[in-house]
């Protein structure tokens, strides 16, 4: 028999708030975290946007000692994993920390110092580059940090899979626990992308939003104005476990796991697949991984990027998997608040999606104006619903053609 599996902490570091609580008010209410960009110079950057974390301090979470050890996208995994940790009211010691793991997401790892330290062979030679550039660069280096800062024992690896990472990372996490390796999996995502060379790469791919004028209103997934995403950065971390092992300790219970699917569109480096076939694959999978039909799916948190082409073939996979009942579903966002946080957003969204079951509530897709007729879905425009969420569905797609759905639902005794 599979393990049940539960969620009982959260944690999140994102542009439109630390700690859920400020994340969640901000979601609920419409409110933008995309800015002009200040943290590096624009000036001869096509893009000048993004969902910025303006208010971080790793030293708030981390000693100042190991935090010059680390990289950006680490600072941001261990202040998530460190909320989520003590929102489970997780005590970890030598009794069972064999059994509880971590597995992260992240698409590009610690570009920051990559930039930084090719500056420092440049211009100042070999023999100056950081001992730690490697260490800190690396992109499992946020999962072996989570494990490091808390004495984890258990399975510990990331998954990089693009822009679907976080939801892969809570997806593997769920199948480790329903097998019974573990107990506990700190499981998430994570990003710190803004850079120069990130920006100038996306930026000749056509695939940012240009709206440097108007940040707040740039990213509008699923709006007939759509011009590309907006990058943001952050992390979120989710403490899943065993059924069993939360009702023995008495955690609070946010929701239940209840389904994972994850394909390959075989298709493209960077475009979905036309048909959407891979996509909506994944929600199949995940669907039936859940033992439930199509019709019982209450809401779906969109991967929906603000690209013309992820939101028409996003709506195409939709419809294919649930039919009539598309037109009946809830859909919204995160993006068009936080941005695109590469391979921590499926794990942000992740938390957003876990936190609509727990509250009965659904965030707005904001910026939403003018209708896309090949769009034709409800996307709760620009203002919350609250409704009864029984089962939700989120969904992740990343460059390369990965495609990730995990379903949550609410937790109705055992």
């Amino acid at each position: 028999m599979r393990k049940r599996v539960v969620v009982t902490g959260l944690g999140v570091v994102s542009p439109v708030g630390i700690g859920i609580d400020k994340f969640w008010n901000s979601l609920i209410r419409g409110i933008s975290g995309v800015s002009l960009i200040d943290s590096i110079d624009t000036s001869d950057l096509p893009v000048k946007i993004g969902g910025e974390i303006k208010e971080f301090n790793a030293e708030d979470f981390i000693d100042k000692k190991e935090a010059k050890k680390m990289d950006r996208f680490t600072h941001f995994a261990v202040a998530a994993a460190k909320m989520a940790i003590e929102d489970a009211k997780l005590k970890i010691d030598d009794t069972n920390n064999e059994k509880i793991g971590v597995v992260f997401g992240s698409g590009i790892g610690g570009v920051i110092t990559w930039e930084e330290q090719h500056k420092v062979l440049l211009e100042k030679g070999a023999k100056r580059v950081s001992p730690f550039f490697v260490p800190m660069m690396i992109v499992n280096m946020a999962s072996a940090q989570i494990s490091m800062m808390f004495n984890l024992k258990g399975p510990n690896f990331t998954t990089v899979t693009a822009c679907a990472s976080g939801t892969t990372a809570i997806g593997e996490a769920f199948k480790i626990l329903q097998e019974g390796r573990a107990d506990v999996i700190i499981a998430g995502g994570t990003e710190a992308p803004i850079t120069p060379l990130s920006i100038a790469g996306f930026s000749s791919m056509k695939a940012l939003s240009t709206r440097n004028d108007d940040p707040q209103r740039a990213s509008r997934p699923f709006d007939r104005e759509r011009d590309g995403f907006v990058m943001g950065e952050g992390a979120g971390a989710l403490v899943l476990e065993t059924l069993e092992n939360a009702l023995k300790r008495k955690a609070k219970i946010y929701a239940e796991v209840l389904g994972y699917g994850c394909t390959a569109d075989a298709y493209h480096l960077t475009q979905p697949a036309p048909d959407a076939e891979g996509a909506a694959r994944a929600m199949e999978i995940a669907i039936s991984d859940a033992n439930i039909r199509p019709e019982d799916i209450d809401y779906i948190n969109a991967h929906g990027t603000s690209t013309p082409l992820n939101d028409k073939f996003e709506t195409i996979a939709i419809k294919k998997v649930f039919k009539e009942h598309a037109y009946k579903l809830y859909i919204s966002s995160t993006k068009s608040m936080t941005g695109h946080l590469l391979g921590a957003a499926g794990a942000v969204e992740g938390i957003a999606t876990v936190l609509t079951i727990y509250n009965d509530e659904i965030h707005p897709t904001i910026n939403y104006e003018y209708e896309d007729p090949e769009c034709d879905l409800n996307y709760v425009p620009n203002k919350s619903i609250k409704t009864k969420v029984n089962f939700a569905l989120s969904n992740s797609m990343g460059f390369g053609g990965h495609n990730a759905s995990i379903i949550f639902g609410k937790y109705k005794g055992d």
